[in-house]
């Protein structure tokens, strides 16, 4: 009985506080004792269910790491989790633009405007990204992404501030958020201990890290191929081939002739082939040539906000662009 009652009171929500009401001091006596040995001032609580639904902006200046900085920007405003989970999707709004491997440079700033959802319980959840601004140290001016849900749409995109679309043709990488631990061009090989050209981008990641199609196409090759070990080539509307080497297996039905979406997994990271760790190697080739990722997968945008939906989407843009500006920012600890 006693294990039940805990787990009863664990699972009980704390209801927020609402309104508390003072009431006269109680004296508390016995007899024989002398009046008022101890006195007590209790308080009434009004609790309430109702959810609270508010916006928050938060900014920062990056000195480590995307994480470190959001995490000291949103102290005393959001859970941990939220913080962090507010560095995988900066890098969801921007992974058509940023490559946040290797584009993040220390003094980089960003400014969110994100929805807060407190729960009757005190749970606090971050409903969306309203807007954000992501200023680059190395470029001349912000990327700056505004949500907005299109008529008919079943679910917003982001928009930069003209009103063209985040989404472009290719995400700038095969796996999400991770460390580039080789670039393309001439390396020393790290098994063979002589100098070659580096074809692709290496990526460090955690053995088992979900490898994703860097845009719809169509798998023309599956299997073990040499020093690459387990890879998967696929080719794209505009004639290029993406290659993705030493997975340590691929995604269920992956084959030949299998047509594949932007963003949808097709392996996972592994060792497989010339490897001395866990990472991926990816390439962009193009006539049978590779040609450095970077620069390939560079794209000015998407489709337009409809011409009939341009008034509201300015409407809109000013409001969050607003409530950026008003950010101070945080320094992100070192």
């Amino acid at each position: 009985m006693a294990t039940l009652g805990l787990v009863a009171i664990w699972l009980t929500p704390a209801l927020e506080k609402k309104q508390i009401f003072p009431m006269q001091p109680i004296v508390v006596t016995e007899p024989g004792l002398d009046p008022a040995d101890f006195m007590l001032a209790p308080l009434v609580v009004e609790a309430t269910n109702r959810e609270l639904l508010d916006t928050l902006t938060i900014s920062g200046v990056i000195h480590s790491s995307l994480y470190n900085a959001l995490n000291e920007s949103g102290v005393g405003v959001l859970p941990p989790a939220a913080r962090h989970q507010r560095a995988w999707s900066l890098a969801d709004i921007f992974e058509y633009k940023v490559d946040m491997s290797r584009d993040l440079r220390q003094g980089d700033k960003f400014h969110l405007l994100v929805e807060r959802l407190q729960k009757p319980n005190g749970a606090i959840i971050v409903n969306k990204v309203l807007g954000a601004r992501l200023a680059l140290s190395g470029g001349t001016n912000p990327l700056e992404a505004i949500n907005y849900n299109t008529h008919g749409a079943t679910s917003a995109q982001y928009y930069d501030a003209s009103g063209i679309s985040l989404r472009a043709a290719f995400l700038r990488a095969p796996v999400a958020f991770r460390r580039i631990s080789s670039i393309f061009g001439s390396r020393k090989h790290p098994i063979f201990g002589e100098w070659r050209n580096h074809t692709g981008t290496d990526y460090a990641a955690a053995e088992g890290t979900p490898v994703r199609a860097i845009g719809d196409g169509l798998v023309v090759f599956a299997g073990r191929k040499g020093g690459y070990g387990n890879m998967i080539d696929i080719r794209h509307r505009n004639g290029m081939v993406s290659r993705y080497g030493h997975m340590r297996n691929f995604a269920t039905g992956m084959r030949p002739g299998m047509k594949v979406a932007m963003g949808s997994t097709i392996g996972y990271v592994g060792m497989t082939g010339w490897a001395t760790g866990p990472h991926l190697h990816f390439e962009i080739r193009m006539n049978g040539v590779a040609h450095d990722p970077k620069l390939a997968l560079q794209s000015k945008g998407g489709e337009p906000i409809p011409a009939g939906e341009r008034n509201l989407f300015q409407k809109m843009r000013n409001q969050t662009l607003a409530s950026l500006n008003e950010t101070r920012l945080t320094r992100a600890a070192e």
